[in-house]
């Protein structure tokens, strides 16, 4: 005779509801992190002669880091010829 267990199919149940309850929980998370963002402009990318420029947005450019301008001796991306 063969009979099956019930107990063995409740061990394969629990691990899936443990998975769903986790996968919800990270997805409220994820929900209430970008919510409470607080950015209402996202901003958008421009692109000028050689180069691109955010405008608008949440980025404050007095809080980024100075870089300094290039002197015209390095390699762009423009001028690349293989």
């Amino acid at each position: 005779m063969s009979r099956v267990s019930t107990a063995g199919r409740s061990v394969g149940v629990l691990p899936l509801i443990a998975g769903l309850a986790s996968a919800i929980a990270l997805t409220g998370a994820a929900f209430y992190t970008v919510d409470a963002a607080g950015c209402g402009d996202p901003g958008q990318y421009v692109r000028h002669d050689d180069h691109i420029e955010l405008i608008g947005g949440c980025v404050d450019g007095a809080s980024l880091p100075h870089t300094p301008e290039k002197t015209g001796t390095e390699a762009s991306h423009s001028n690349y010829r293989p």
